[in-house]
């Protein structure tokens, strides 16, 4: 098969690498906007704090040479013709492709005005990344404002400060990454921040990015306007889908996908960040873009272009800090849940979120030793009623469902 696959992050070098392993007498075209290997987006702070490459270029420098991918960077896709099955590029070029994977990832969403100014800069590229941290480390920089409270902020803050950035998180909600954490957790988190030099102004909401001739302020909702050396949007982001306007495939928030991770198009798979794949835990249709998500569907969607026939169990809402100073875990969604568990002791918490006695959602700070059990009882759906409080208690582990599954089997066995 001649195969081409659209992007080369995780989702897009993890479908190439599959292309490749399994149809080794076919072609492989990997396509990407940017000038770089292959790299991984969560990997970015720590290369920046330590130097090292081997986590960021985490498949090789080398990957697409190494396997006989044909790797073409710097190629900006304008659309596809999925009448005549081409891929059309910006400077006019077309690629022919029998079987096509979208893995184009996302882009920064920043809906302020002022957004498209010079100088505003986001932690979700190489490119720009790099150009922060290499503006600070010429002494350009000391202090820095980051719009958005939410994970990507959060990491990019804590980076900063490390490299002696007078840093400050602009943020609407009242508490930091709300989209993952529950104000509990948060309040763990934003000690962690302020001790490591973070400053934090919550429940302030930002209206524009301003600057003449480039972004240097923020304005917010009551008309103050702060001023700072570095202003970075680390807003939220957006899959890239605007090239596939008149395509015919169906997209929503992200590229409409089945349990195969086929579009809506024959011969067009999904995965990554653009994809918009049920969830595993509600059923809802939802885009989760992560890293974990994105390397577990990218083998599915290029297999099934093989005709694997292979089902996709659903994205995952999971995400891990590392670099604040305290493990932080969250799992699943704390939405409308009929019962919410809680232990804490000092810097240390475990939340479970529970819907018809069964966990939903999953909150650890500290001490993350059980997410693999919660992870578990979440995915298997099994009720949890019997254990009471003491699901949440430091003690609980593994011992304990195998008790429960022992006890299980013994009322089930005949008399």
């Amino acid at each position: 098969m001649r195969a081409v696959v659209i992007g080369t992050g995780p989702a897009g070098i993890t479908a190439a690498e599959t292309l490749r392993r399994l149809d080794p007498t076919g072609s492989v075209v990997a396509l990407s906007a940017e000038d770089s290997p292959p790299y991984s987006p969560p990997a970015m702070a720590d290369h920046f704090l330590t130097g090292r490459d081997e986590p960021l270029y985490w498949k090789g420098r080398d990957v697409a040479g190494r396997l006989g991918i044909e790797e073409r960077r710097g190629a900006r896709v304008a659309g596809i013709d999925t009448d005549s099955r081409e891929v059309v590029l910006a400077d006019g070029g077309r690629i022919p492709y029998e079987g096509l994977v979208v893995a184009s990832g996302s882009r920064l969403y920043a809906p302020l005005t002022g957004a498209d100014l010079p100088g505003l800069l986001d932690f979700k590229s190489l490119r720009s990344a790099t150009e922060i941290v290499e503006r600070v480390r010429r002494g350009e920089v000391t202090t820095a404002l980051i719009v958005g409270n939410g994970f990507i902020g959060v990491e990019l803050s804590l980076l900063l400060a490390d490299l002696g950035v007078d840093v400050s998180i602009i943020g609407r909600r009242n508490w930091v990454m709300p989209r993952v954490l529950d104000p509990m957790a948060s309040d763990l988190a934003e000690s962690a921040l302020v001790a490591r030099g973070v400053t934090l102004r919550l429940g302030m909401e930002a209206t524009a990015i301003v600057g003449d001739p480039s972004a240097d302020g923020v304005q917010l909702a009551d008309g103050t306007v702060m001023r700072a050396d570095l202003v970075v949007a680390a807003t939220g982001v957006k899959p890239h889908t605007e090239f596939l306007e008149g395509s015919g495939l169906a997209t929503d928030w992200g590229v409409h996908v089945d349990e195969g991770l086929a579009t809506s198009v024959p011969g067009v798979t999904a995965a990554g960040d653009v994809a918009e794949a049920i969830d595993r835990f509600t059923g809802e249709r939802y885009v989760h873009a992560i890293f974990p998500n994105a390397v577990a569907q990218a083998p599915i969607a290029a297999a099934n272009l093989l005709g694997a026939g292979l089902r996709y169990d659903g994205a995952e809402a999971m995400n891990s800090l590392k670099h604040l100073g305290i493990p932080i875990v969250s799992i699943g969604t704390i939405d409308t849940p009929d019962e919410v568990l809680r232990w804490q002791d000092g810097a240390h918490l475990r939340a479970l979120y529970l819907r018809d006695d069964r966990i939903i959602g999953a909150q650890l700070v500290g001490d993350i030793g059980a997410a693999g059990i919660y992870h578990s009882l979440i995915l298997r759906r099994q009720p949890v009623g019997q254990f009471g409080a003491r699901l949440v208690e430091p003690g609980f582990g593994m011992a304990d469902l195998a008790f429960d599954a022992v006890g299980y089997a013994g009322h089930l066995a005949p008399a």
